[in-house]
């Protein structure tokens, strides 16, 4: 489902990513860790091609990201097909990003309506549906400002889901709500996991990355230090930058 291979990314002489390489398999989940500035939400961001990459390349569903292949020569994609690429990615970003002159069904329909030409009827059905999957069926009609941040964040993850992209991307989905509301976003994630959603999270809630993860990269300084299963990458590390990490975020929890 994602491979990326010598994968590689710079603003200017500031180099964020150095060679990263990984491989998800469908329905396994991957958690991205380390510290603030270590490139975790960058490489996220490239896989949905909302940055370009500068080396390697990265295929998501055995398509290549950015780029099509003419013959021996790569091109990068128009907006039209970037647009279109992107679908097959749903995003769910650290602010909800939500439409605040919409309530919380037309925020989740607009885009299969608009973008995949869903029927108007259906996208609300299959919006209701996604609604009670996240616990929200009875907040519909109600507009982003009427709900808990929480509430809102579970909103966003139901329009990403509404168009049923091949992976998940979540990029510190947490980190912005008060904590009493952290568990409700956790636990319909914990669903997805179990649903079998192919998923990518950069997250800092270490004790649910060990939970949900099939694999967890440890990165730092752009690169990815460490790589395993949870209970090696972070009960048993081997670098000690890992362990490092590890100790301050128990300390700080």
């Amino acid at each position: 489902m994602l491979l990326a291979e010598h994968v590689s990314k710079s603003y200017g002489a500031l180099t964020v990513l150095r060679d990263i390489n990984l491989r998800l398999e469908r329905s396994q989940v991957l958690s991205l860790v380390g510290p603030s500035g270590s490139g975790k939400s960058t490489f996220l961001r490239c896989i949905n091609s909302l940055e370009t990459i500068e080396g390697g390349m990265i295929w998501v569903n055995g398509s290549l990201v950015g780029y099509k292949q003419v013959g021996d020569s790569y091109h990068e994609l128009t907006e039209r097909e970037l647009a279109t690429q992107r679908a097959t990615c749903g995003m769910v970003f650290q602010s909800y990003n939500l439409f605040p002159h919409m309530t919380a069904l037309e925020n989740i329909i607009e885009a299969p309506v608009h973008v995949r030409k869903v029927p108007r009827k259906q996208a609300i059905e299959e919006a209701r549906g996604l609604l009670a999957a996240v616990g929200l069926s009875a907040k519909a009609d109600f507009y982003p400002r009427q709900l808990s941040g929480g509430q809102q964040q579970r909103v966003a993850i139901a329009r990403a889901l509404a168009m049923k992209p091949e992976l998940m991307l979540f990029d510190e989905p947490t980190s912005a709500l008060d904590p009493q509301l952290v568990g409700e976003v956790l636990d319909v994630m914990r669903k997805l996991a179990d649903a079998g959603t192919t998923m990518v999270v950069v997250t800092h809630e270490l004790e649910f990355a060990r939970e949900i993860s099939d694999f967890v990269a440890f990165m730092d300084g752009g690169v990815i230090v460490e790589y395993g299963a949870p209970s090696q990458v972070l009960v048993d590390p081997l670098d000690g930058r890992t362990r490092a990490f590890i100790t301050r975020q128990k300390s700080a929890a």
